[in-house]
């Protein structure tokens, strides 16, 4: 039988044990994204994110690990359980902490049960509910998984659903005028539009991966993304030090997008690349021209997709505005384990109704499509 343990720091674990976990084709499961969050000062206590990672070993070799981590809040996660955790209150209980499988500040489908076959998945996931019970918490959950992870879990473990809106060449376009030529007039028009107006005022873009990006377009990269949680009010997690770190960890999964004028850098995007997937991240900008924000965290995202022969684009959570811009609604899954069983039952039915809201807002929206045939399935 495999024996769990529990590791506070990813640097405790092999890099290559854990990367021989998965497939490689998902760069946010990767030890090095990771574990750099850890060590470049992007988790703290303080925000709620103490790391908590969950493995199997038989012997001296690792069989299953769930990335992990204890939270006391429910930030940066982008499933929204707020109103779980006012219910625990309004009776007297404590939501938190609870153990969360995620990758954190990533809403990114991926793998989040990392096992050598089926056997050990499910075994990874008694781990955790034993883990759960041990510590007194709450709930344990884990957040965007694969659909292919659908069948290691038993009916405790409730489903939720959310929408998200991905770019797919299920059509196999060649090239952005392709892409456009399978819209209706009306949006085809007003992409050209917007694309236009970015080249009127004079702004050129590069496309960097790790590699080939310099510390000043790093440096550069970290201040639109400081930039645009100035804005908001949000605190900043992610620092300088983990764009240096992925620029030398994962030289070829990053990918910025930088917009120039006037021989200086004036917004960006961060991306990181999969086997398939662009995947967006952040983006910002000290200067506010029109059409900027769509031609460099979309139109710049499709084109290199393109270039690149990449399959999908996921250019970050929610925005029903993408739908316009050739992004369609595309449902994203979690599973949540409650301990408390009368609770279980009463966030059972709250799940089923919150799914048949989800389905039929999807069906809704996919009436939205701008392409004349509805595009390709999602």
């Amino acid at each position: 039988m495999p024996v769990a343990r529990i590791h506070a720091s990813l640097a405790g674990i092999p890099a290559a044990a854990w990367d021989a976990l998965h497939d490689g084709g998902n760069p946010f499961v990767a030890h090095a994204f990771l574990e750099g969050l850890e060590s470049s000062g992007c988790l703290r206590a303080g925000w709620g994110w103490t790391p908590h990672h969950v493995t199997l070993w038989k012997g001296d070799a690792l069989v299953a690990a769930a990335p992990g981590y204890l939270k006391d809040n429910s930030h940066g996660e982008f499933v929204f359980d707020h109103a779980w955790a006012h219910a625990y209150a309004r009776y007297g209980r404590d939501y938190f902490p609870k153990w969360l499988g995620a990758v954190p500040y990533s809403p990114v489908t991926g793998p989040r049960l990392l096992a050598r076959d089926d056997a050990a998945r499910a075994a990874l996931l008694d781990a955790i509910v034993d883990e759960v019970r041990g510590l007194g918490l709450s709930s344990a959950h884990l957040n965007f998984h694969e659909a292919g992870e659908d069948a290691a879990f038993g009916d405790e473990w409730m489903r939720r659903s959310d929408i998200q809106y991905h770019w797919r060449n299920d059509a196999g376009w060649p090239d952005f005028a392709a892409f456009l030529a399978d819209m209706d007039h009306r949006h085809r028009k007003n992409i050209r539009q917007e694309r236009a107006k970015v080249v009127r005022a004079g702004v050129t873009f590069r496309v960097l991966h790790g590699d080939e990006a310099s510390e000043t377009d790093l440096a550069h990269m970290h201040a639109f993304y400081l930039e645009t949680f100035a804005d908001y009010g949000n605190a900043p997690a992610l620092t300088l030090d983990f764009l240096q770190h992925l620029a030398r960890t994962l030289p070829r999964a990053l990918v910025l997008v930088l917009a120039d004028l006037d021989g200086e850098a004036i917004a960006g995007a961060l991306c990181l690349r999969g086997r398939d997937t662009l995947y967006g991240r952040y983006w910002g900008a000290v200067r506010q021209l029109p059409g900027l924000h769509f031609e460099t965290c979309y139109y710049q995202g499709i084109e290199y997709c393109l270039r690149e022969g990449l399959t999908h684009f996921e250019p970050g959570a929610q925005g029903e505005h993408k739908i316009a811009r050739g992004f369609l609604p595309t449902p994203v899954r979690s599973r949540h384990w409650i301990a408390d069983p009368d609770f279980r039952r009463a966030l059972r039915d709250w799940c089923r109704e919150e799914e048949a809201a989800v389905e039929g807002m999807a069906r809704t929206l996919v009436r939205r499509s701008p392409f004349r045939d509805a595009g390709p399935a999602t």
